[in-house]
C-alpha cells in the first residue's frame, strides 16, 4: 500500500485531475437583473404616457411662421416667455400689415416685376467725376458750356404757331416738344395738359396765356401777384405762392416771413395734382436749388418736360464753393435729369444778356441759357 493511499484511505485513480469548483455567475447576466431593468423601461414609460394625458398644457405646439421668417424662440423661464410674446405680437402685426404673400408694409404698394425698388431718401446729389485728373475752372466750365449747347434727343415741331391764341410777342423762346412720340401734343388736342409756371415778379406770361388758350391748365406760381388765388378766364389760375428748395418752419421766427414759400411737391400733394405736362422755372438763380430738390425727392419723375432758364453768371442761392467746384456742381445736377432719362432738346443762348461765367467775361459765354428737356418715358 502506498503512502497516498494510506493517508486518504481512497486510492486517486491515475491520469484524471481533480474536479473544479463550479464558478458563480455575474449578477447582471442573472435574469433576475434583466427582469428588473425591464420593469423600471415599462414603469418609466408608463409615468410619461400618464404625465402626457393629464398635463395636455406641456404639448409643443406648431408654430406657423411665414415663409422667410424666423419662428419664435421655445418656450423657457417666464422672462423669456414674456420677450418671446412681444416678438411674435411685433411680428404678426408687421406681417398682417403687408400684402399677402409679401412682407412689405401695407403703405407701400407692390412695384410690378422688373420695377424699380423702393425709393430710398437721398440727402445730396452724385457728383460727377472731375474733367480734369487736377480740378480746373477751364476744364469744368468747357465741360459744362458743351453739355448745354449738344441737344441729346431731335425734336421736329417746336413751333407754338399750331397752337390756338399763341401770341408773337412772347419775349423769350420757351421751346416745348410737339412730336407725335411724346403725349405732349396729345395731351392738348384732349384738353388735358397741365402746365406749372414758376417766376418771380416777372410780366412775360403770354407763354402760359396761349398754353391756356389752347386747352391745358394752368397754374402761374408768383409771390408778387397781390391776391391769393386769381382765376383768369376758364384754364389760367395765378397763386401768390413762391417755390423754394425747402418748407419754411413756422417754429422759426425768420422763416414766419416766408409763409408762402414751399416746396414744388407740397404744392402737388396740397392740390391734389400727380403729373404735371409742363414746368417752366424762370426764378433768378433758385433754379440749381430747386432743380436739386426737385431730383432727390424724385418729383421729377412726374413731369413731362422741363423748361428752365438757368443763370451761370453766379453760383446761385446757397450754392458755395470755388469756382470750379460750383461748376462741377451744376455739371452733376444736369446728368442727374439723364440719369432719369431726360434728354435736352433745345438751348437758346440769350445774347441780350451781360456774357459772364462766373463773373468773369470768359468762355464765350452768356449769363442766361434756357434750357428744354423732355421725359423719354412720360406717358
Amino acid at each position: 500500500m502506498s503512502p497516498a493511499a494510506g493517508r486518504g484511505g481512497r486510492q486517486r485513480r491515475p491520469g484524471r485531475a481533480p474536479a473544479a469548483m463550479p464558478k458563480e455567475r455575474p449578477l447582471w447576466r442573472g435574469p433576475a437583473f434583466r427582469l428588473c431593468l425591464l420593469s423600471a423601461a415599462l414603469f418609466l414609460c408608463l409615468q410619461l404616457g400618464m404625465r402626457r394625458s393629464w398635463c395636455p398644457e406641456e404639448k409643443p405646439r406648431a408654430v406657423v411662421v411665414p415663409a422667410g421668417r424666423v419662428p419664435p424662440p421655445a418656450r423657457g423661464t417666464e422672462q423669456q416667455q414674456a420677450g418671446a410674446a412681444a416678438v411674435g405680437r411685433r411680428r404678426v402685426t408687421y406681417v398682417r400689415s403687408g400684402r399677402r404673400g409679401s412682407a412689405a408694409p401695407a403703405c407701400c404698394p407692390l412695384q410690378p416685376p422688373g420695377g424699380r425698388r423702393r425709393k430710398t431718401v437721398r440727402w445730396h446729389i452724385e457728383l460727377q467725376p472731375w474733367a480734369s485728373p487736377t480740378p480746373s475752372l477751364n476744364y469744368e466750365a468747357l465741360r459744362f458750356l458743351k453739355y448745354i449747347s449738344t441737344s441729346q434727343i431731335s425734336c421736329e415741331h417746336m413751333n407754338l404757331n399750331s397752337l390756338r391764341g399763341y401770341s408773337e410777342t412772347t419775349k423769350k423762346p420757351w421751346s416745348i416738344c410737339l412730336d407725335e412720340r411724346f403725349s405732349l401734343i396729345h395731351r392738348i388736342r384732349s384738353k388735358q395738359c397741365r402746365l406749372y409756371s414758376l417766376g418771380l415778379g416777372n410780366d412775360d406770361n403770354q407763354f402760359e396765356i396761349s398754353m391756356a388758350n389752347s386747352g391745358c391748365e394752368v397754374h402761374r406760381f408768383d409771390p408778387s401777384i397781390k391776391s391769393a388765388h386769381i382765376h383768369e378766364g376758364q384754364h389760367l389760375w395765378y397763386h401768390r405762392l413762391s417755390i423754394d428748395w425747402r418748407d419754411p418752419n413756422p417754429a422759426i421766427a425768420a422763416h414766419k416771413l416766408h409763409s408762402n414759400t414751399k416746396k414744388l411737391g407740397t404744392i402737388l400733394n396740397e392740390f391734389g395734382h400727380q403729373k404735371i405736362d409742363v414746368l417752366k422755372a424762370d426764378v433768378e438763380s433758385a433754379e440749381w436749388k430747386i432743380l436739386e430738390n426737385l431730383i432727390l425727392e424724385d418729383v421729377v419723375e412726374q413731369i413731362g418736360q422741363l423748361v428752365f432758364e438757368v443763370h451761370i453768371h453766379w453760383p446761385g442761392f446757397e450754392v458755395s464753393g470755388n469756382d470750379s467746384t460750383v461748376v462741377r456742381y451744376w455739371y452733376s445736377l444736369l446728368r442727374e435729369l439723364e440719369l432719369k432719362d431726360f434728354r435736352l432738346f433745345h438751348t437758346y443762348k440769350d445774347l441780350s444778356k451781360p456774357q459772364m461765367f462766373l463773373k468773369k467775361e470768359a468762355f464765350n459765354a452768356s449769363s442766361c441759357y434756357t434750357l428744354s428737356w423732355v421725359n423719354t418715358r412720360w406717358k
